[in-house]
């Protein structure tokens, strides 16, 4: 028992010295950070974004959507791109149609035929990796044998929590179907004192089917993966593509 009571002072006093250093930690397999992208005012490149397929054990296709929700509200952002939407385009087509079929009030302006915009570029997206919780436990800190363990773990806030998600991202030309570029992203994030941590990516709020890891290494893993995808299709779509 004085073991243990000693060993959760020692924990109690490295939390007071040094609780900031215990935050949840992101990494990426590029080891490129995941710092956004600096100010942008140049021309942009004209994309669109497909469906992204699911193929992770661990994921759905609510979780595709969602992810490919925040990928366009990320692009968008960045300032680099012109991103024309897919999802709503029979909606699109349809006002369209009513405005051209005599049925709108006199004298108003609505949707025009032969406006819609076409993207040069097409980006796709598989979920190869969804981990939500990779690994737990108390971490090895503490005396007392296993119970010991378990009291000095609550003391701390809880036990160490790991997460981590992969995307792999696919540049294509719209006009030749050719893949300009490839890679996988991968964002893992670890929570060794299941606290809260503050937002990345500004104000881009998770996507549908996502809500649930709000506040979890899950969260940053995922943000993780949309900064370092968005960060990979601007600099690596060849500059010939910026041109509106």
């Amino acid at each position: 028992m004085k073991k243990l009571i000693l060993a959760v002072g020692i924990c109690l006093m490295s939390c007071s010295q040094g609780c900031a250093g215990l935050q949840p930690t992101a990494q990426v397999d590029n080891n490129a950070g995941t710092q956004g992208l600096p100010q942008y005012n140049g021309p942009k490149a004209r994309i669109a974004v497909a469906d992204f397929d699911v193929k992770a054990a661990k994921a759905y296709g609510e979780i595709g959507t969602g992810l490919k929700d925040m990928l366009v509200t990320a692009l968008v952002n960045s300032n680099r791109f012109r991103v024309v939407e897919r999802q709503v385009l029979d909606a699109v087509m349809q006002e369209q149609q009513l405005a051209a079929s005599g049925a709108a009030a006199p004298g108003q302006t609505g949707a025009q035929k032969g406006m819609i915009r076409t993207a040069d570029v097409m980006i796709t997206a598989a979920v190869t990796e969804f981990e939500p919780k990779a690994s737990g436990g108390i971490g090895g800190i503490g005396g007392g044998g296993r119970a010991g363990g378990a009291i000095v773990g609550a003391i701390m806030g809880g036990a160490m929590n790991k997460a981590h998600m992969a995307l792999d991202i696919r540049i294509i030309d719209t006009s030749t179907s050719e893949v300009l570029a490839a890679t996988r992203v991968q964002g893992q994030a670890t929570d060794v004192m299941g606290g809260i941590f503050a937002g990345v990516l500004g104000g881009v709020p998770l996507g549908v089917g996502l809500g649930g890891y709000s506040n979890t290494p899950m969260e940053k893993a995922i943000r993780v993966c949309i900064i370092e995808a968005v960060k990979y299709i601007a600099q690596t779509t060849p500059p010939e593509y910026f041109k509106y």
